[in-house]
């Protein structure tokens, strides 16, 4: 594709500002006759390739890893594993050789990026982007303030709905009512209504649901999923259903 070969043409002479011109301007090159790549979406929305999506997905990964004011080795750690685990060893260096890059670009347009996923992606693999973002806030053992807030500034950006949103960071951030926020429920609820929600949520999160090839994304399906059942047996088990 035009637009890589750009990019890496780019690089040789500017390094990543210059990846970055090249990427843009083999896109406007063959943009308008790109007609494969992988689909990440229903086909109402535009198409975005692998490459594409991980460039995004690391941009996204250095915005929360800088909300706070500083980078941790371990929320560094945290994304080189992922990918390690994911794609293995040699794909995976490739890619965070790339995020070296990304974490050291000053300004990164977190508004535009997920625009740019919004038009791409359905909102199923856009609740599991946050999921993952969380893991990579909670990766020094605790998530601020700071990236609370700035990843409910991404989720805003991404379209996700604020209860959606609470019940992703009730999966991260401990409170007494954790299990019932991940079921997005109250207390209160009835065990009918209890079992209800688990069957919605069990449709909503399950893996199936996330038409992506990505496997990052893919992972925080699955572990979402598993939340969404220990938040239920949790209950079972506190109500005696």
């Amino acid at each position: 594709m035009i637009k890589w070969f750009g990019a890496f043409v780019g690089y040789l002479f500017l390094r990543l500002p210059g990846a970055i011109i090249g990427f843009l301007i083999g896109s406007l090159i063959d943009g308008a006759s790109r007609s494969g790549g992988t689909v990440f979406t229903d086909f109402t929305r535009q198409k975005v390739s692998p490459a594409d999506f991980e460039l995004n997905l690391l941009s996204l990964c250095s915005i929360v890893i800088k909300a706070d004011g500083r980078v941790s080795q371990q929320e560094l750690d945290y994304v080189r594993q992922y990918f390690l685990a994911t794609y293995g060893k040699e794909k995976a260096n490739a890619i965070f050789r790339t995020f070296n890059e990304v974490i050291k670009k000053r300004e990164i347009s977190g508004q535009r990026i997920c625009a740019y996923l919004n038009q791409r992606t359905r909102y199923e693999v856009r609740l599991q982007l946050v999921h993952f973002l969380f893991g990579i806030a909670q990766a020094d053992g605790h998530v601020s303030e700071a990236e609370i807030r700035k990843l409910r500034e991404l989720a805003g950006y991404l379209q996700i709905g604020a209860t959606d949103f609470e019940s992703i960071m009730a999966m991260f951030v401990e409170s007494a009512d954790n299990a019932y926020k991940i079921l997005e429920i109250e207390r209160t609820a009835t065990d009918e209504e209890v079992k209800k929600a688990y069957r919605n949520m069990a449709k909503k999160y399950h893996p199936d649901r996330v038409n992506t090839q990505d496997e990052a994304i893919k992972r925080g399906a699955e572990e979402k999923f598993k939340e969404v059942q220990k938040a239920y047996e949790a209950i079972q088990q506190e109500r005696g259903i």
